[in-house]
C-alpha cells in the first residue's frame, strides 16, 4: 500500500472496467465494508470473533473521520478502556485543509482489518483499488492521510490488544459436562465448542458480560408434559410441516459459517456469512438508501458493530452458563432417531439464541438511529440463491431472524424469545452510553 506506483496501476485498472476515477457518494465506505466481509466469509471466522474485526475496523474508520468533523465526538470517555486518540496523533498532522479524512479514514479500516483476519494480502488487494478511487492528487495531502490513517490504527489496535482476545487463545481445552440436559457436539461434523471463553472479553458498552443475564432455560426434562419437552415437542413438529415460507425464512438467516458438507467419507465446507455480518449489510443498505454522509454512514456502521460485539459477549456469557442441549440432540434421543434440523446445528451450546440476541440489540440501534417505520429491502443473501426480502422496520427484521431458528429446527421457542429480551436490553444500553453525536443526552 506504500508503493504509489502500485495504487495508480490499480486505480488505472478500474478506470478500464468501466469504474468512475473518483466514486460519488460513499459508495467507497460500503465498498469497503463489504470487502472486509468477503474477507471474512473467506477465513470461516466464528460469529464472535467476525464481531470483533468489524468492531475495531470501524471504530478505526470513524475515529479518523471524527478528526475531521464537528457535530460528532469520539468514543473516548465513553467506550470501556477507549484511547485519547487525538493525543496521540498530534494537532499537527490533523490540521485544516491539508488531510483527506476520507482517505486516511479507508486507509485506518483496512490497516486495522488486515491486523485482524488470517488473508491480510487479500483485502490489501481490495484496499488498493479503493484507495485508489478516492482519486488524491496532491502527493504531500495523499501521504499526510495515510499517515494519519496510520496513527489511528495503531491506537485501535493498541485497544483491542487489551481486549483479553490474545488470552483466551490459551485457555484450555473446554470440558464438556457429563450431566444430562447439557450441550454436547452434534452431527455432522461434531465440532468443538466455538470460544467458550468469549465472555471473558472486555464489552465496549456492557458493564459486565452478565448485566442482561436472562432468565435460566426451561428445566431439562423427559417427562411428555413438562415445560421442556413441550418446546422439544414444537420444534419437532413445526419442522415436520414447514410452508415454503418458512423454509426460506430460515435459509434467509441461516448465516452459518461452519456449514458442513458430508457425501460419504467426503467432508467439505460451504462459506456463509455471519449473523454479524448479515447485519452489517443491513446497515450499509439502509444508510445508503437514507443518503447518509461519510461520517453519518461510518457512526451508523459503528454503533452496528458495537451492538453485534457486546451481543456477542452477552449471548455467549450465558451459553456456556447455561450449557443447555440442542433440539437435534433431545429428539434424536428420545422422539426421532432419523430427524435431522431443516438447518445445520451450530457448534455451540442452545441457550440463548445467538442471532436472536444480536439481532434486537441492532435493530435498537438502527431504529434510533434511522427511525423506527424505516421499511428496507434486504438483498444480503443474493449472491447465495436467495431472493430480496422485503421489512417494514428493524425491529420486524430482527423478529423474523429470531423465529427464523425454530423454523430452522436449532432452537428452542424459549431461547428466542428470552434472547430478544436479553438483545434488546444491550441495545439500549448501547444507546444509552455510547453518544456519537455532540450534545445529545447531554
Amino acid at each position: 500500500m506504500r508503493n504509489r506506483a502500485r495504487l495508480w496501476f490499480a486505480c488505472v485498472l478500474c478506470m478500464l472496467a468501466g469504474a468512475a476515477f473518483a466514486q460519488p457518494g460513499t459508495a467507497l465506505l460500503h465498498r469497503a465494508e463489504q470487502n472486509l466481509t468477503r474477507v471474512i466469509v473467506h477465513d470461516i471466522f466464528s460469529p464472535p470473533v467476525a464481531s470483533r474485526i468489524y468492531l475495531y475496523a470501524n471504530a478505526a474508520a470513524y475515529e479518523t473521520l471524527v478528526l475531521g468533523h464537528e457535530g460528532y465526538q469520539s468514543l473516548y470517555g465513553q467506550a470501556n478502556g477507549f484511547p485519547r486518540i487525538v493525543a496521540a496523533v498530534g494537532k499537527e498532522e490533523a490540521g485544516p485543509g491539508d488531510i483527506n479524512y476520507k482517505l486516511a479514514a479507508l486507509y485506518a479500516f483496512f490497516r486495522t482489518g488486515g491486523r485482524l483476519v488470517f488473508s491480510e494480502p487479500m483485502l490489501k488487494d481490495s484496499a488498493e483499488s479503493i484507495l485508489a478511487a478516492v482519486g488524491e492528487q496532491d502527493e504531500a495531502v495523499y501521504q499526510k492521510s495515510l499517515r494519519l490513517g496510520e496513527m489511528v490504527s495503531d491506537s485501535i489496535l493498541a485497544w483491542s490488544a487489551r481486549d483479553n482476545y490474545a488470552a483466551t487463545r490459551k485457555k484450555r481445552r473446554y470440558t464438556y459436562s457429563k450431566e444430562k440436559g447439557k450441550w454436547t457436539p452434534t452431527p455432522p461434523g461434531y465440532i468443538d465448542a466455538v470460544e467458550p471463553y468469549w465472555s471473558q472479553i472486555r464489552p465496549v458498552a456492557l458493564d459486565s458480560a452478565a448485566q442482561f443475564k436472562p432468565l435460566p432455560p426451561p428445566a431439562f426434562s423427559t417427562e411428555a408434559g413438562s415445560v421442556f419437552m413441550k418446546e422439544v415437542k414444537e420444534v419437532y413438529d413445526k419442522t415436520r410441516a414447514l410452508s415454503k415460507e418458512e423454509i426460506l425464512v430460515a435459509s434467509f438467516w441461516d448465516c452459518n459459517p461452519f456449514y458442513l458438507n458430508t457425501q460419504g467419507h467426503l467432508n467439505f465446507a460451504t462459506k456463509k456469512l455471519s449473523p454479524g455480518g448479515h447485519w452489517i449489510s443491513i446497515a450499509g443498505q439502509a444508510t445508503q438508501r437514507s443518503g447518509k454522509n461519510w461520517i453519518e454512514s461510518s457512526s451508523v456502521y459503528l454503533l452496528t458493530s458495537i451492538a453485534l460485539f457486546d451481543g456477542f459477549i452477552s449471548c455467549w456469557d450465558e451459553k456456556y452458563r447455561s450449557q443447555f442441549i440442542r433440539p437435534e440432540t433431545v429428539i434424536n434421543a428420545y422422539l426421532d432417531e432419523k430427524w435431522r434440523p431443516l438447518l445445520q446445528t451450530p457448534p455451540f451450546p442452545e441457550y440463548t439464541s445467538g442471532h436472536s440476541v444480536i439481532s434486537a440489540a441492532t435493530a435498537q440501534v438502527l431504529e434510533k438511529e434511522l427511525g423506527k417505520g424505516f421499511a428496507f429491502d434486504d438483498d444480503t443473501e443474493t449472491p447465495y440463491g436467495l431472493p430480496v426480502r422485503h421489512f417494514a422496520s428493524f425491529t420486524a427484521a430482527a423478529e423474523e431472524a429470531g423465529i427464523s431458528r425454530l423454523y430452522g429446527g436449532i432452537h428452542y421457542r424459549s431461547a428466542i424469545t428470552n434472547g430478544q429480551t436479553q438483545g434488546i436490553g444491550v441495545g439500549l444500553q448501547v444507546i444509552q452510553k455510547i453518544r456519537l453525536k455532540e450534545g445529545i443526552g447531554k
